[in-house]
């Protein structure tokens, strides 16, 4: 065997390293960017309640900044109700009696994701943020929402269920669009006061937190107290069942989900 001078000897040491670096390189498993986070998806139990009836009316209040935040809220992509199908089947049903009554159902709000609960939480923390307090909340210090029962961490809602609604009287007339920054009027002043709703008058404007939206407060009479039982009594023949503390309120029993509270967005990719 000829010799190696150590030149030689030192040349082809560099060489095998080299060569089992490269090696290593290649048997080394390849790193991979991090993947971006799936947003969360509805399961196949939820529906637009449009596909089921698109003849109830939708206004949906927190896609929009007419509510007791005074902004659009976490969580609402698009103006529509979802609801999971046997929720969204009944509301068909008693929209059918509804109609051959001369009135329609109008939803303010259907499912809501868990976010849109935290958001509700974060503003209510925020005592400086006094925006809407003089349509929604005239009498009530919102240092006391929480103790009071008008905000929670939790909300039925977010079980897909729930909906808040009301009755128009048909033909449906229009409704002018909120202003920000408006002059607000009491939710429970007289019905020509408040800000215009096509709803029938039901006593208070939605989302009023005040005792008088109680379902069957004493003062309610005559014509509004009616007017909440047309609605109550037609909703609780086809399951659903009222908070007492808000007349627009209405659960659909049995809950398909009564311990799940879901996050996924409003959308319609959601229902993908």
């Amino acid at each position: 065997m000829p010799r190696i001078s150590r030149g030689g000897r030192t040349l082809l040491r560099l060489l095998t390293v080299a060569t089992a670096l490269v090696v290593s390189a290649c048997q080394a498993p390849t790193a991979t960017a991090p993947s971006e986070p799936t947003a969360p998806t509805a399961p196949t139990d939820f529906v637009s309640l449009h596909d089921f009836d698109p003849t109830i009316l939708q206004e949906i209040r927190y896609y929009t900044p007419h509510n007791f935040t005074g902004s659009p809220v976490d969580g609402y992509r698009q103006p529509m109700c979802i609801l999971t199908r046997e929720a969204a089947e009944a509301l068909e049903r008693a929209q059918q009696e509804f109609l051959t009554q001369g009135y329609s159902l109008k939803v303010y709000d259907c499912y809501r994701p868990q976010r849109a609960v935290d958001n509700f939480v974060a503003w209510a923390e925020d005592l400086s943020d006094q925006r809407m307090k003089a349509e929604f909340y005239p009498r009530v210090d919102k240092a006391n929402l929480f103790r009071d029962g008008y905000i929670d961490e939790r909300s039925g809602h977010s079980r897909g269920s729930t909906a808040d609604m009301t009755l128009v009287k048909l033909p449906a007339e229009s409704t002018r669009p909120y202003v920000p920054g408006e002059p607000l009027t009491d939710c429970a002043a007289p019905r020509e006061e408040r800000f215009p709703d096509n709803s029938i008058d039901m006593g208070t404007g939605f989302d009023c937190f005040d005792t008088l939206a109680h379902t069957l407060d004493p003062r309610i009479q005559g014509e509004q107290l009616n007017n909440r039982l047309l609605l109550k009594d037609g909703l609780e023949k086809q399951g659903f069942v009222n908070l007492p503390v808000e007349w627009w309120h209405f659960t659909y029993q049995p809950e398909p989900f009564p311990d799940t509270y879901f996050d996924f967005p409003i959308d319609q990719a959601s229902l993908s």
